[in-house]
């Protein structure tokens, strides 16, 4: 437990006498009626689906629904415009441009440096270890009185392990700011969720997304999990309608797939192992890292080579060789049965001279 956590003072000092926008949906939340108030269109929608009316604003009904999936109360739950629009949230309630910190771990996913870039956010870079752990310590010592989150990314992207759990429950005990988990890739992997502990750390925020396991992601839909007041904070602080009545509709019909989102897991995993060992067995592989997550990063011994040569042949992955503890490696995204064939056969053709100078 963390007892000197107190969310006031780390949220912007306006941000608690916000008064925040309020929608046509936010004085009437029923659902029958005449409604004159929104200055919608009466008449329908230009596609024939019925989109002239603005989406339920909280979303209410896919929390609902999403709850005992999550095993968390539906006040826990702020849905956003991917996890990216959590991320940036985040940022703008607790950082003041110009003057707060946040910490991010490289190598990590990206957003997290951007979004603090963006609203001028000084960004305190600690490395993870040679083996892609959190060197605690580090971070501990990294912390000022300025610091406001501690981004955590695990799995984490791009080298796709999972961060263990002391260091995060360290980081957690003794950091009186905002830890932020983002499990992007928790269906990945046997580890449990940090969801489980939010009632024991009130400075615990989890980061899901629907774009991986759940196979969602053109409909750009993120999870966010923390205390009540701070998805409280985020709901003020959001655009009025930040989910749109498609991606809404699409969602719930979604959340009745956890069979089908389970075997695609199950398959993206049988898929991981196959091609891992393919991927070995080819002798321009070095090394193929440790994952947790469903995707590999693998070192070549030529990895610009390979990356040229790769999309001439249409086949696309991503080059990570210049990110930090990430030199001469690719992301290779897990895809189906036939199109790890195809790489794998596309890789044993590989040539140097394939190389473009």
């Amino acid at each position: 437990m963390n007892n000197s956590f107190d969310l006031t003072k780390i949220l912007r000092p306006h941000i608690l006498t916000l008064a925040p926008y309020s929608s046509a949906r936010d004085e009437y939340t029923g659902h029958v009626g005449i409604f004159l108030d929104a200055n919608e269109n009466p008449y329908g929608s230009v596609t024939g689906e019925n989109y002239n009316r603005y989406p339920d604003p909280y979303q209410a009904e896919i929390k609902q629904k999403l709850s005992p999936i999550k095993q968390v109360s539906p006040d826990r739950i702020f849905l956003g415009n991917g996890s990216d629009e959590p991320i940036d949230l985040l940022t703008r309630a607790t950082c003041t441009p110009g003057h707060d910190h946040v910490i991010i771990l490289p190598p990590t996913y990206g957003m997290y440096e951007v979004s603090a870039s963006i609203h001028d956010v000084k960004i305190d870079k600690v490395s993870l270890t040679n083996d892609y752990q959190i060197d605690t310590e580090a971070v501990l010592n990294a912390v000022t009185p300025q610091t406001k989150i501690i981004w955590i990314c695990s799995p984490n992207n791009p080298t796709g392990n999972v961060m263990q759990y002391d260091a995060i429950q360290t980081i957690l005990e003794n950091f009186s700011g905002l830890v932020v988990v983002d499990e992007a890739y928790i269906d990945f992997t046997d580890e449990p969720s940090w969801i489980q502990h939010l009632d024991k750390y009130p400075n615990l925020v989890v980061l899901q997304t629907f774009s991986k396991a759940w196979g969602l992601a053109g409909i750009r839909v993120g999870m966010c999990f923390a205390s009540p007041e701070l998805i409280r904070i985020l709901n003020k602080i959001k655009p009025p309608y930040n989910i749109s009545l498609p991606a809404q509709q699409a969602l719930l019909e979604g959340l009745n797939g956890i069979e089908k989102k389970d075997k695609m897991v199950a398959d993206i995993l049988e898929q991981r192992d196959v091609l891992a060992e393919k991927l070995q067995s080819l002798p321009i592989v070095v090394k193929i890292h440790p994952t947790d997550a469903n995707f590999l990063l693998v070192q070549f011994e030529d990895a610009k080579g390979v990356m040229d040569y790769l999309i001439r042949e249409t086949i696309i992955v991503r080059d990570r060789s210049r990110v930090h503890l990430c030199e001469g490696c690719l992301r290779i995204t897990i895809g189906t049965k036939e199109e790890n064939e195809v790489l794998i056969e596309s890789l044993k053709k590989f040539q140097p001279q394939n190389v473009i100078v």
